[in-house]
């Protein structure tokens, strides 16, 4: 969040002329079907370099300048607004918040009341117009004072009602926007249909919004934001309406059915000073990357209608409130090259290549995009727009291709015949392709993650000690380190009496690991450190889970259909590389679990109700203090396991302690606005004390 927020300088009249003609045709796109010719954060500085241009030259503003209008005011409409429906100026920083709010308060003469902070959604703005509580008529932002009406998506939008709780008549206002679910069920509907994705949700939701031809269906989602009376209503409803703070207005709102941000982590609150105006700012940062909706800013607003009376209007914005934006998660690109990458486990991996662009504070260059179904699905070429997305830690995806600007000169994507790694055959029967040679295409990649920390912990195996033993012929597997000799090792280059012992011990110590260290080694695809360890605790032995079927897998939490019959194919491979093991006296039983029926039935000390995090969903977050600090990540979600609970990765609803060290960011932000039960370190070793 800088304080001086990047703009596009124009040199002179006519380029200032050109970037006030393209910023009018985006904006059209953009408000009109969500194409547009330019992302939001190319969008917005265009705007924010014609308005500086115009400051500097102020007898030059030509009169289709976009600075002065309402957004999305190159729409037309032919619906009056009953009051307009402005935007919302820009800040980008907390200096700049702070300079505002200064602002605010010299033209009241006084401190603000109170704030309202809310998220502000990346959707379109509409009215929805009630009579006697019942839904009349949607009609579209357009330039503010009219817009389009677009009554025909009546009973397709999810969280606006068709009845309110009251027979009222009023106007509520909010966002129509599509969730990543229903952004994901479009795009398929899409594709079965003509072959093509939708580049964003907010696209999505545009074209959807004022699709009337289409012949399939894409449900829409509404968040309320506000509420107004009919001008000309009399009523005591109206009133009271008119004089609500904006709080109580949005919990009336709620309360009449419709749906608000109220149930979601970005929840708005209430604020007594500018400093909790801030903490709030951050808290829906954090959390913003694990929505199932998009947000592109905060909203700080006057809380009393009394402020907002006095504070009034600007020719397009209202003066008691303000966006504050955040950096952008979603940018257009060019897909300049697409990378082919063999895994340990033999699948073969795409990756994008892009021209470096800017997302959320750091530079992207590369980006996920699974598989070759994938790239098929979205209809991908080399030297695409493209849509890329990246919020927080997640890792870059290219979300679509931008087809309505496409030159003609983009090439398709070469689909690789043979494994890039070693120019086998490949096996397209799944999905995600694999080289027929599986693990052995990559050995030194299977061999190296299954000695390492989280696996076996074979402490002194480096790459380079464990190409050595492949070039020598020594070992084609994991397994075959079991079997080595003094000897043999001895003679390798650079490895004397003591390195030789050292190592040796090491490989003798991981015959002893749990088997839910050696089932991890193994590299079942769709299988980890955690759900190893649910797979081990739940069957007790390796015997035992060679003996499960299908639905025996799938009674493991977690294991759904699909990840269960992965697994049965991959242990019929991996046979051979198991029996080397047991051969080799390589431990096969969960210290602690008693062997469960090969009938695949959970071992009785795997959920006993006795120990103390029995059924309970733990997350840790931040980094660890006091006796988990001497633990790694994994360590302390086998302590979990140990202790009858289930390590998560992510909070959600269903999270029943957070263990949040120092520097605990998004995880805890999104915890407390769930109420989900929090612990420090510390505390959290005192509860599970007894299974160090």
């Amino acid at each position: 969040m800088t304080d001086a927020p990047p703009s596009t300088p124009l040199a002179d009249q006519t380029a200032y002329a050109e970037a006030v003609q393209l910023a009018l045709d985006a904006a059209a796109a953009y408000y009109g079907d969500g194409t547009s010719t330019l992302d939001d954060d190319a969008y917005d500085r265009l705007l924010r370099g014609i308005q500086a241009y115009e400051d500097e030259h102020p007898d030059e503003v030509l009169p289709t300048s976009p600075t002065g209008k309402v957004a999305g005011g190159a729409v037309v409409g032919d619906v009056p607004h009953l009051v307009p429906m402005l935007s919302l100026d820009n800040v980008f920083s907390a200096q700049q918040l702070a300079d505002w709010a200064a602002s605010l308060e010299r033209r009241l003469g006084r401190p603000v009341t109170r704030w309202s902070v809310e998220p502000k959604l990346d959707g379109l703005a509409i009215s929805a117009r009630y009579r006697h509580g019942r839904l009349v008529q949607l009609v579209t932002r357009g330039d503010g004072t009219a817009g389009e009406d677009v009554s025909h998506a009546i009973g397709t939008i999810a969280g606006l009602p068709a009845r309110l709780a009251e027979p009222v008549t009023v106007e509520l206002r909010g966002e129509v926007m599509m969730t990543t679910s229903q952004f994901e069920d479009a795009c398929a509907k899409r594709q079965a249909h003509d072959g093509t994705t939708f580049a964003n949700p907010r696209s999505a939701a545009a074209g959807t919004l004022r699709a009337q031809d289409r012949p399939y269906v894409c449900e829409l989602t509404f968040f309320g934001y506000g509420a107004l009376p009919y001008p000309d209503d009399p009523s005591e409803q109206a009133a009271s309406l008119r004089e609500l703070p904006h709080s109580e207005i949005m919990t009336w709102v709620a309360e009449q059915g419709v749906q608000t941000t109220a149930t979601t982590p970005v929840a708005g609150i209430v604020a007594e000073t500018l400093a909790q105006v801030q903490e709030r700012i951050e808290r829906i940062a954090t959390v913003r990357p694990g929505l199932s909706f998009n947000i592109d800013g905060i909203v700080i607003k006057c809380n009393s209608a009394a402020d907002q009376a006095l504070a009034g209007f600007g020719s397009r914005a209202p003066r008691w409130a303000i966006a504050y934006k955040l950096p952008a998660t979603e940018k257009i690109t060019k897909l300049v090259g697409v990378e082919w990458n063999t895994g340990r486990t033999g699948v073969i991996a795409p990756r994008a290549v892009l021209e470096p662009v800017e997302l959320d504070g750091s530079i992207v260059t590369y980006a996920t995009l699974h598989n070759v179904a994938d790239i098929t699905r979205r209809g991908l070429m080399l030297g695409d727009s493209v849509v890329v997305y990246k919020a927080g830690d997640v890792i870059p995806r290219v979300e679509a291709p931008v087809v309505h600007l496409r030159t003609g000169a983009e090439q398709p994507i070469a689909i690789p015949q043979v494994c890039p790694s070693c120019g086998d055959a490949i096996d397209t029967s799944q999905e995600r392709w694999r080289c027929v040679r599986g693990r052995a295409c990559r050995a030194i990649a299977s061999i190296s993650y299954a000695v390492g920390r989280d696996q076996l912990d074979v402490e002194g195996l480096a790459n380079s000690r464990i190409e050595q033993m492949l070039d020598a012929g020594l070992i084609t597997d994991f397994a075959d380190l079991f079997f080595l000799t003094h000897e043999q090792i001895l003679a390798l280059d650079r490895m004397g009496e003591t390195s030789t012992a050292k190592l040796i011990a090491a490989i003798e110590a991981a015959k002893s690991s749990p088997l839910n260290r050696t089932f991890c080694a193994l590299g079942v695809r769709g299988t980890g450190r955690s759900m190893s360890r649910r797979i081990a605790r739940h069957f007790g032995t390796m015997d035992a889970i060679l003996a499960a079927d299908a639905d025996a897998i799938r009674a493991v939490e977690g294991m759904g259909t699909e990840k269960a019959t992965l697994m049965l194919e991959e242990l019929t491979e991996l046979q051979p590389l198991i029996d080397k093991l047991k051969k080799a006296g390589v431990n096969m039983s969960e210290p602690g679990v008693e062997p469960a029926e090969l009938s695949g039935k959970t071992a009785a000390a795997a959920t006993a109700s006795e120990l103390p995090l029995a059924g309970m969903s733990v997350v840790v977050t931040g980094s660890m203090t006091g006796k988990l600090e001497a633990l790694s990540r994994n360590e302390v979600n086998e302590l979990i396991e140990r202790a009858g609970g289930r390590a998560s990765s992510s909070v959600s609803a269903k999270t029943s302690l957070l263990v949040a060290g120092e520097k605990a960011g998004s995880k805890r932000a999104k915890a407390e606005a769930l109420g989900v039960h929090i612990v420090t370190p510390d505390g959290f070793a005192a509860q599970v004390a007894a299974f160090f």
